[in-house]
């Protein structure tokens, strides 16, 4: 049985089955998954048998090392890569391709089209994938604007906005096509630390007003306790599960305290093999 370190319980699987029971079927089911990629000096090796499940309104956090495939396994639930060992699935369906229920945010700050106004980067893709006239685009472009602080800025251009502001237009853009889950790929590790914190508490404002589901991609032990309230941990290369814990007693005016250090320092032993990995259930929180 791992050690108990503050913020950090052992569940058991007694425990576990229970809630997951009640729960229901997970609307995320990461079962058994190998990927595979070519690089540069052959195929790559990203994961290795990773199984995982993301319920309704989870802020579920995938944390590891860079190489340890976190990216690679965001890139495969979007339907971008298939895995070569393994099942994804989505509302109990086979993900096998891109698709609306599943709208990425990525790291880079070049996903917004410049000769388009802020509204117009957010309505577009309504009026392609969700075939909405432009007046319903319009408004509920409008809407996400106003719910991520934009709405006066709907008739800037990209150009004229700070990374921070840019990537908070992708946030609107990806809500606003009401996906069942918000797929976030390291989307703050380019910002300053300032902006890259107030960029976390607008993250959770938002999901406070909305619900929404996300899986969000890091490598940052602190923001993954900050952001998120289930986290998988990923070996170094190729990603296999460390363990899954629970964080959802943490928040962003956590940082300085004694129970967040000692989680931080508990996770670090966790993902780099200075401490005892999880049991058969894997969760430690």
């Amino acid at each position: 049985m791992t050690a108990q370190h503050p913020g950090i319980v052992k569940q058991s699987a007694l425990a576990s089955g229970a809630v997951e029971r009640l729960r229901g079927p997970a609307l995320l089911q990461v079962d058994d998954v190998t990927l595979e990629y070519r690089g540069k000096q052959g195929i790559v090796r990203a994961t290795q048998r990773v199984s995982f499940e993301v319920d309704t309104a989870d802020r579920f956090i995938l944390l590891g090392p860079s190489g340890c495939g976190k990216s690679t396994l965001l890139k495969s639930i979007a339907g971008f890569l298939n895995p070569v060992q393994g099942s994804i699935r989505l509302d109990g369906r086979q993900v096998a391709d891109p698709g609306p229920d599943r709208i990425v945010v990525f790291q880079e700050f070049d996903q917004l089209p410049p000769w388009k106004t802020v509204r117009q980067n957010v309505a577009f893709p309504l009026r392609v994938a969700r075939s909405l006239k432009r007046s319903e685009a319009d408004e509920r472009a409008m809407h996400y604007l106003e719910k991520v602080g934009l709405a006066s800025f709907a008739d800037a251009y990209p150009h004229t906005l700070s990374g921070g502001m840019k990537q908070r237009v992708a946030i609107a853009r990806a809500l606003a096509m009401q996906p069942r889950i918000l797929l976030m790929d390291e989307p703050f590790a380019a910002l300053d630390a300032l902006t890259r914190r107030r960029m976390q508490e607008e993250l959770l404002q938002l999901w406070e007003e909305v619900r929404f589901t996300l899986l969000f991609v890091t490598h940052s032990i602190e923001e993954a306790l900050v952001v998120g309230n289930r986290i998988l941990l990923l070996s170094p290369h190729p990603g296999r599960v460390r363990a899954e814990l629970n964080a959802h007693q943490f928040g962003l005016h956590s940082q300085g305290s004694a129970e967040f250090q000692a989680a931080v320092a508990r996770i670090h032993g966790l993902l780099f093999g200075t401490a005892a990995e999880a049991g058969p259930d894997r969760r430690v929180a």
